[in-house]
């Protein structure tokens, strides 16, 4: 009997366009301006985001991906057998897929991904990979609270995979709460293997947000694109241009989306105007050190075990327990 029809149905939790709405216009109407990043990831920009981490500048992804291949056997003894793999933001799996092929008996994989289309493809993809795994995709926006879904085995350990540093998209108090709800996921005794950006020299790190083909550029613009199609909003693209810069004190990259002249945007019912040279804020990136991320995790609640990183300490994936 084919049960393929059932099994393929995804949790869909994603988020309104009503959400989107009401997130531009509050981001709009601050000062500084702000754009919420996690609206980058519609059809298009999940796209864009696969060719930004093929590109010769952008190291996060290569760096992290050989990371796996070499200490993922590691990872998976860390986590041990029969665990319940929670993936957040895995986009189409390429970095997980390493870790569950080290898993022993992983007893069910949930992936959380805010971009459904790009949910549906890497679930089709995974069930075909892993035949005996069980699968149970949710579309969600998983910086906001949301259920899980019940899996038929009973698993050991609730372990969250977290990949490609997106914890550095969140400033730190944010990221304080945000580890907290991922101990109380984890439950105790529980898991967190986290990819870390770590700080490096910063022409290393402004290459990789401004790369030469301009396809981050466009990554960046394709948020306006996405208000236009969504929100009925006017941006007129060709008055807008990418901009990104680290900023030593804060320890993190900037990402904006600057205004060429002055003009005035409608979003709706709502018009905003923009001077010559204005910015929206889209992106922080924050860099950790080692020491500094562990403390942070520790004030979280949990407890560090290890840390893999590559030759040149670029990248580090990290592996913690939650004690409740």
């Amino acid at each position: 009997m084919n049960h393929e029809p059932h099994r393929l149905a995804v949790v869909d939790l994603e988020p309104a366009k009503s959400d989107f709405l009401s997130e531009a216009i509050a981001g709009l109407s601050r000062h500084p301006r702000t754009l919420p990043c996690k609206y980058f990831y519609d059809e298009n920009g999940a796209e864009l985001f696969q060719k930004i981490c093929e590109l010769p500048e952008y190291y996060i992804t290569r760096t992290e991906t050989g990371i796996l291949r070499v200490h993922a056997h590691q990872m998976a003894h860390c986590i041990g057998a029969r665990c319940e793999l929670i993936g957040l933001g895995t986009g189409s799996g390429t970095k997980t897929r390493i870790l569950l092929e080290e898993l022993e008996e992983p007893a069910v994989y949930v992936p959380v991904d805010i971009s459904k289309e790009q949910l549906e493809r890497s679930t089709s993809l995974f069930r075909k990979i892993f035949p005996k795994l069980e699968i149970l995709p949710v579309c969600a926006d998983y910086l906001e609270p949301f259920d899980l879904p019940s899996p038929s085995r009973k698993a050991a350990r609730k372990v969250v995979y977290f990949p490609g540093s997106t914890i550095g998209n969140f400033e730190p108090p944010a990221a304080m709460t945000f580890l907290r709800r991922v101990v109380d996921l984890c439950g105790n005794d529980g898991g967190l293997l986290i990819g870390v950006d770590l700080r490096k020299d910063r022409n290393v790190l402004e290459r990789a947000y401004n790369d030469s083909a301009g396809v981050t550029a466009q990554f960046n613009l394709n948020l306006l694109a996405r208000a236009n199609r969504e929100l009925d909003a006017n941006f007129d693209l060709r008055h807008w241009r990418h901009y990104a810069i680290y900023n030593p004190d804060e320890g993190r990259i900037e990402i904006y989306l600057i205004s060429e002249i002055d003009q005035t945007v409608r979003i709706k019912d709502r018009q905003f105007h923009f001077h010559a040279g204005e910015k929206i804020i889209t992106e922080y990136s924050y860099k950790h050190t080692p020491q500094g991320f562990i403390g942070l995790a520790r004030k979280a609640g949990f407890e560090f075990v290890r840390m893999w990183t590559d030759n040149g300490h670029w990248f580090g994936v990290f592996y913690f327990t939650a004690k409740l």
